[in-house]
């Protein structure tokens, strides 16, 4: 007798082993048409099998269809599969080599005489569906090691055949058979190719065999797979939004920065990205000032001894510039805070003076990878909106309560209104004692309920000095950012030997609390273009309006509106060109500018400006005191 226990809490006896299958048709036929696959055992010891795996002895279990998380990555796994399979109809000489499931998709590498052209990619989708109407059964079986190796290399898959000599002899290999084709796989897949319905191949991409530059060079078919055509039909439009989104052609087109291979890795700014960052840092300058925060400014280099003492120097290094001057090793610093806490010891510190909240622009340097950089949000130079709290350990809590609101205020003048919570707590090796990362987990989680908001834990994910919350927003495509992080530290400040006089007189360590609320001011304006669309807030854009004339008549006039305008603090610009009223409109409209002032005649007459407004809007005539108090107010709404 074998009893299986189901989500729900009841129980189901069969009198001897069972298939998942048996035991979706035994609940009812839907269950059994819908099952994709199914997940036996709890907690950590649970995991996702195909539908055909025979259940033994009594374990509880869940029948995993296109609705759920797991069942849509077997669908993906097995779609990269039916890629395969599809390849190989057609391109009988290519080799297969390894195709697993990675974030909305898969991809699989192949070994082949020719590039792959898009037509090719046309004909390897088509030859798909045509291979998932068949609906052919998707079957598993299991060989001893050298038994898969001699079947790979007699049908010339010299690859599979090395990946699987990497295996001990001893051991046993899965293969999975579908129609014409068997791969190496340890699973699981959908029960039959009938269930991968609603999949597209996105593109090609170079990809070296095992990773390995020195290996050949492969040819990596990307694609994604969803559960139904109105999702795929919803991911495939948010590509396309976030391709006309991409901040690297925004920047381009609005002229706002470059990225030069002079210096790969780092910002050009040009006169309009300039101004949208000086908005962004200034705000969050006043966000220092009016929040008890003092700013500081470290230098860029600092001696290696440091970075010893910090431990970053052993697991850090690689992604450090270094330097040397007069026999002695520098860094361009990866990070601000060791430099902070050498702010922290000059002078006698009481505990009369914690928290104490610095602040610093500063700028980073880290030798990111080429293949990893990627426009303005991921580069070697950075500067982050980097602040530190030394405070006591019966402080932390509400220095966290604090910094969550403060984040969320920040977030919402931003236009984000939607944030996901992480905390990861301690990991296995760590520092300190249990005492304290109790007090420092409840402190970062009691925070988050304070302000009302769900989170998920994260076991073990914390670093070895202490644990974390990790703020991730999300944009108008529902894409996610981690931006905003608080870190409990208790051992930087130890390591370097900070100090305060305690209320006893003692001399005890405090306690760091590293914290970000933008991170990365070049990633977080790369966001804010690609929420944005390009058309930023009017806060935040790099000119609010522009005052266009009709004729050569009415030049002066719409200098000193542009004069005028620019005493009360706004950015604005003129344009009196000799050229058509609708081609000037035209050309500020594809610039994103938020306000279109046109001066004709009548306008200069009546010491007023005709008010055009973003999106083709002709919000009419008006006088230059009633547009200033409009925009004004436009600018203390943020966004």
């Amino acid at each position: 007798m074998v009893s299986v226990q189901l989500p729900d809490g009841s129980r189901r006896e069969f009198p001897g082993p069972v298939t998942v299958a048996e035991v979706a048709a035994s609940i009812g036929p839907g269950l059994a048409k819908a099952a994709i696959a199914g997940r036996v055992g709890q907690g950590d010891q649970a995991r996702v099998v195909d539908t055909s795996y025979r259940i033994e002895q009594d374990t509880s279990l869940a029948i995993l269809t296109d609705r759920d998380p797991e069942g849509l990555e077997v669908i993906r796994h097995s779609t990269a599969h039916l890629l395969a399979y599809a390849v190989k109809e057609l391109f009988p000489e290519a080799q297969v080599t390894i195709g697993p499931v990675i974030e909305n998709g898969f991809y699989y590498d192949f070994s082949y005489k020719r590039p792959f052209t898009p037509e090719d990619l046309q004909a390897i989708e088509k030859k798909m569906a045509e291979l998932a109407r068949k609906d052919e059964k998707v079957e598993r079986k299991v060989v001893p090691r050298d038994e898969a190796v001699a079947y790979f290399k007699s049908i010339g898959e010299h690859y599979k055949a090395e990946i699987i000599q990497s295996i001990p002899a001893d051991e046993e290999v899965s293969l999975y058979s579908e129609g014409n084709f068997t791969d190496l796989c340890r699973g699981p897949h959908v029960p039959s190719t009938g269930k991968l319905k609603h999949f597209k191949l996105m593109k090609v991409a170079g990809a070296y065999w095992r990773g390995d530059h020195r290996n050949e060079q492969l040819q990596r078919i990307y694609g994604t797979a969803w559960a139904t055509k109105d999702e795929l039909n919803q991911y495939l439009h948010m590509l396309e939004e976030a391709e006309k989104r991409d901040h690297r052609k925004l920047g381009r087109e609005l002229g706002l920065f470059h990225i030069d291979e002079h210096s790969p890795g780092t910002v050009f700014w040009h006169p309009k990205g300039w101004a949208v960052w000086q908005v962004v840092e200034q705000y969050m300058r006043a966000v220092y000032r009016d929040n008890g925060y003092l700013e500081v400014k470290g230098p860029q280099i600092l001696d290696k001894t440091l970075w010893e003492k910090t431990g970053h120097w052993d697991k850090y290094r690689e992604n450090m510039f270094i330097t040397e001057s007069e026999k002695r090793d520098y860094a361009l610093k990866p990070m601000n805070c060791p430099g902070h806490i050498l702010i922290f010891k000059q002078g006698i510190k009481s505990y009369r003076d914690l928290p104490l909240r610095y602040g610093e622009f500063g700028q980073c340097h880290r030798n990111e990878p080429t293949g990893g950089l990627h426009g303005i949000m991921r580069v070697r130079g950075f500067t982050q909106d980097d602040g530190h709290i030394f405070c006591t350990e019966d402080q932390i809590l509400d220095e966290c309560v604090a910094y969550t609101a403060l984040l969320q205020k920040v977030y919402r003048d931003f236009g984000f209104n939607e944030i996901i919570y992480k905390v990861a707590t301690r990991p296995e090796a760590r520092i300190g004692s249990d005492e304290i990362w109790d007090k420092a987990e409840h402190a970062l989680m009691e925070s988050l309920r304070r302000a009302g908001c769900d989170f998920v834990i994260a076991p073990g994910d914390g670093a070895f000095y202490g644990p974390k919350i990790e703020y991730t927003l999300k944009d108008a495509l529902g894409r996610q950012w981690q931006c905003g992080t608080i870190q409990v530290d208790f051992s930087m400040p130890q390591r370097l030997e900070a100090e305060y006089v305690a209320e006893d007189g003692s001399r005890k360590t405090p306690v760091m609390l590293h914290r970000a609320i933008v991170g990365s001011l070049e990633r977080f304006i790369g966001i804010l273009i690609e929420q944005y669309a390009g058309a930023l807030p009017v806060w935040l854009a790099p000119v609010q309006a522009v005052v266009l004339n009709i004729t050569d008549a009415q030049a002066d006039y719409a200098t000193d509106v542009a004069k005028s305008l620019q005493k009360q603090g706004l950015r604005v610009e003129s344009d009196l060109r000799n050229e058509k009223i609708t081609y000037k409109i035209r050309e500020h409209s594809l610039q994103k500018v938020p306000y279109i002032l046109v001066v004709g005649d009548k306008e200069k007459a009546a010491g007023a400006v005709a008010v055009r407004a973003r999106g083709n809007q002709d919000l009419g005539v008006m006088s230059l005191d009633t547009f200033s108090q409009k925009i004004a107010g436009d600018i203390a709404q943020k966004a």
